[in-house]
């Protein structure tokens, strides 16, 4: 059986912001990040963090989980660093899976 977990990082328009999170449905969890459906007190809510500018996809839960926590350890940098070398533009990604 194929499973798909991802490890996803989200923007704000002004890039000033990131946020770092798992799931096992992109599309899903985009448009209720966007739609700011699960809690009007979130961090994506409250910093408008709604621009998907990474992702990495994961066979394991237990994989994808740990590779988000350990993201949400480093620092800044280290997190620029990451995206940078997938995303150099930091183009944002969400036409990319809404279209798929």
């Amino acid at each position: 059986m194929n499973h798909n977990y991802f490890v996803y990082i989200l923007t704000n328009k002004n890039k000033t912001v990131i946020y770092t999170g798992v799931t096992n449905d992109l599309y899903t969890r985009l448009k209720q990040h966007i739609e700011n459906i699960n809690n009007r007190y979130a961090f994506t809510k409250k910093y408008n963090c709604h621009f998907l500018i990474f992702f990495e996809r994961y066979q394991y839960i237990q994989h994808a989980i740990e590779r988000e926590k350990e993201i949400k350890g480093w620092s800044r940098a280290k997190k620029n660093a990451l995206i940078a070398l997938e995303n150099p533009d930091w183009k944002f990604l969400n036409e990319e899976i809404f279209s798929e």
